[in-house]
Order: C-alpha cells, then sequence, then structure tokens
C-alpha cells in the first residue's frame, strides 16, 4: 500500500518541483540578460538587490547568490573606473566588495569547487585593491592570483578566466610586468573558449564575451 501511494505521489512531487524550477528560471533569465547592459552603479545595485531577493525567496540556487555578487562587484568597478583607477575610494568601493564577498560565500555554500565563483573570488580582491592599490596590492594582487589560478584549474575551459587573465595584462605597466599584445592572446583565446563554451542551462554564468571583443579592438 505505501509502494502504491508513493508511485501515485512522486510523479505529482516532480511536477511541483519542476515547476518550482521553471518559475526560478523565468524570474531570473531578464536580470541575467540585464547583467551585461546595465551600465550605471544605482541600476547594478538595485540589480543586485533584485538577484538578492530571489535568491533569499529560493534558497538552494547558487546563481542567484552569484548574480546578486557580481552585479554589486560591477557597481564597484564603475565606481573605480570613474575615479581614474587612482586609488584612495575605498570607501566607496570597499561596501560593494562586502557585499559581493557575503553573497558569493552562500552561492559557494551551495556549488562547491565551482570555477565560476573563484573567477568573482578573483574580481572581489581586484576590486578591493582598486580601492588603494598602492598600499593593498601586497596583499590583493596574489589574492587575486591564486583566485584566478584555481578558477582556471577546476575549469580550464572557462573563457572568463583568460578574459580577466587578459584584462590583467591590459591594465598593468608594462615595469610591472603589463603586455598589450599578450594580453591580445588571452582575449583571442578567450573568444575560442566562447565559441564553444556550452552553460548547463540558460541562466547560467555566459558573460564576458562582448568585453573580450572591445578589448581585442583597442589593442593595435
Amino acid at each position: 500500500m505505501k509502494k502504491a501511494a508513493f508511485i501515485l505521489i512522486a510523479p505529482l512531487l516532480a511536477t511541483t518541483l519542476f515547476a518550482q524550477s521553471e518559475k526560478f528560471v523565468k524570474a531570473m533569465e531578464p536580470k541575467v540578460n540585464a547583467v551585461d547592459t546595465t551600465h550605471s552603479t544605482e541600476a547594478l545595485v538595485d540589480l543586485a538587490n533584485s538577484f538578492e531577493r530571489i535568491a533569499d525567496a529560493e534558497k538552494t540556487q547558487w546563481t542567484a547568490y552569484y548574480y546578486a555578487a557580481l552585479a554589486h562587484i560591477n557597481a564597484g568597478l564603475m565606481i573605480a573606473s570613474a575615479n581614474g583607477l587612482n586609488g584612495g575610494i575605498s570607501d566607496k568601493t570597499d561596501p560593494e566588495a562586502d557585499k559581493a564577498e557575503t553573497l558569493l560565500s552562500k552561492a559557494e555554500a551551495l556549488s562547491k569547487d565551482n570555477s565560476e565563483i573563484w573567477v568573482l573570488k578573483k574580481q572581489i580582491a581586484t576590486l578591493r585593491m582598486m580601492g588603494d592599490p598602492m598600499s593593498r596590492y601586497m596583499v590583493y594582487g596574489p589574492a587575486a592570483a591564486e583566485a584566478l589560478a584555481t578558477a582556471k584549474k577546476l575549469n580550464p575551459d572557462n573563457p572568463r578566466v583568460y578574459l580577466l587573465e587578459g584584462q590583467d595584462l591590459y591594465f598593468t605597466p608594462e615595469q610591472f610586468g603589463g603586455d598589450k599584445q599578450e594580453a591580445k592572446k588571452r582575449f583571442e583565446e578567450a573568444l575560442n573558449k566562447y565559441e564553444t563554451y556550452k552553460p548547463e542551462t540558460s541562466i547560467d554564468p555566459s558573460w564576458g564575451s562582448g568585453q573580450a571583443k572591445y578589448f581585442l579592438s583597442q589593442i593595435k
């Protein structure tokens, strides 16, 4: 009798779980698409808050926390860029890094050894360093490099790894190891990876190809 009851209930449970998953994906898709097209700090923070609300309602999906963290990172990077990347802005960038770190830890608790999460750890370390490069490089420079190396080890085919390697080479002065021609090779490698990289779902990370194309267009 118990077995028969389970057989009857199981399809209902599966349908319910599927419906919840479908609802989650539909809530996420337009916001995921907005990550690459949102270009103001205020809008990015609003987007991050939207992802966080979805994450807290769902509680079991790493991607929602991941994108909330990414939106805060992008907001912080935008603040740093607006200030000329000259430092002295940690009071403005650290709050975004702090929020991103908290959210990313929740994503990592749901998805261990995830290359995408380590990519964001790298970006958080970079953002902290950009707040005050002169005093923070010795701490956050190695932390950023280690995080990116871990992301690459976990998934050598992750195109965002090569995008960030290229950005590092592009922005670092030559006397400190920067090289725009080497950066070009990384951006080209990133684009090659993007051509073959297949996200598992419509809301898994796929961002970055536009950035790689932009940087390539800036290198003679």
